[in-house]
């Protein structure tokens, strides 16, 4: 499980500090928000003091029809739980009373000019990705027709230089050498870089290259959800490479199943356009045709129409 600061909450969604400077080094490792009612009116007993408070149009008219004193002793009594943060939506003001309760408190007050459905959602995204259990792998992430995919293999097999033919025909880098993956649910996983080698592709000979510098921002994107894994082998002569492949090979990332392919190297395979023609074979898959059920089908055919003819 990841975290994340409320320094980082704040500069990532562009939210105003309006108060409680003294709480932006705390620690978000919750990803769910709450929105406070009953506490409002004296009611704590389930009161999830481990979430980010958000308080929205409607939270904020109820707090000022209060008294002085009620409004004090109902908004000072959350704020001492002491949550991560209070986010303030639509831009609201007159909130006098919250920054000094969250001044007092060490509690960070947030703004944001966007109405509360939209918050929430931009939240929520946010957090489900940046607090999502994580691992890294040592391969290239790509964006290919659409489909995201891994390329593994042993260091020195030409990932990076798959990845390189990749970009020059178009496709987008995610990331190179270091992946991470993120589990988001029990079905999805997204890769990405790790900040520090965003942009970047390493080319043996050559160095690093700036792939958006070179080739334009169309080149590279932040992430992408991973639905093929492709792993690069040194052709083994003595091996033999089945070219029907009828069981569908499955790895598993964070507990998440992934489509696994084996793609073998030797001179004179354009590898390129071997893992282009296995993104778009993906994408037919999904779309319910699979060559290799529409060739038996035409097998069983001649077969039942006497076409084979006995030599």
């Amino acid at each position: 499980m990841g975290t994340i600061t409320i320094q980082q909450l704040a500069e990532k969604l562009k939210l105003e500090i309006v108060a409680g400077n003294e709480g932006l080094g705390r620690i978000i490792d919750n990803d769910d928000i709450h929105r406070p009612g009953l506490e409002l009116t004296g009611y704590f007993r389930f009161f999830p003091n481990e979430r980010i408070q958000l308080l929205g149009r409607q939270e904020i008219t109820y707090l000022h029809s209060l008294t002085k004193e009620q409004r004090d002793e109902r908004i000072g009594n959350v704020i001492k739980k002491h949550p991560p943060c209070i986010i303030i939506t639509h831009n609201q003001e007159g909130l006098n009373y919250l920054i000094k309760h969250c001044n007092e408190e060490g509690v960070t007050l947030l703004r944001a000019k966007e109405k509360t459905t939209r918050v929430i959602s931009t939240l929520n995204n946010y957090l489900e990705k940046e607090l999502a259990k994580s691992i890294g792998i040592h391969a290239v992430c790509m964006n290919v027709f659409g489909v995201g995919l891994l390329i593994r293999g042993e260091s020195g097999i030409g990932k990076s230089e798959s990845a390189l033919s990749l970009i020059e025909k178009g496709h987008r880098l995610i990331s190179d050498d270091l992946v991470i993956l993120k589990k988001i649910d029990s079905e999805t996983i997204i890769g990405t870089h790790n900040q520090t080698n965003r942009d970047f592709l390493s080319l043996r000979g050559i160095g690093m290259i700036n792939v958006p510098r070179l080739y334009g921002s169309g080149a590279f994107q932040d992430e992408t959800t991973i639905k093929l894994d492709i792993v690069l082998s040194a052709w083994d002569e003595k091996k033999y490479y089945d070219a029907i492949v009828q069981e569908k090979a499955m790895v598993e990332y964070l507990d998440v199943p992934i489509p696994h392919i084996e793609i073998p190297i030797r001179p004179g395979r354009d590898i390129a356009a071997l893992i282009e023609v296995a993104a778009k074979n993906w994408r037919l898959q999904q779309q319910g045709y699979t060559a290799i059920n529409e060739f038996s089908e035409r097998i069983h055919k001649m077969q039942g129409d006497g076409s084979f003819a006995s030599v």
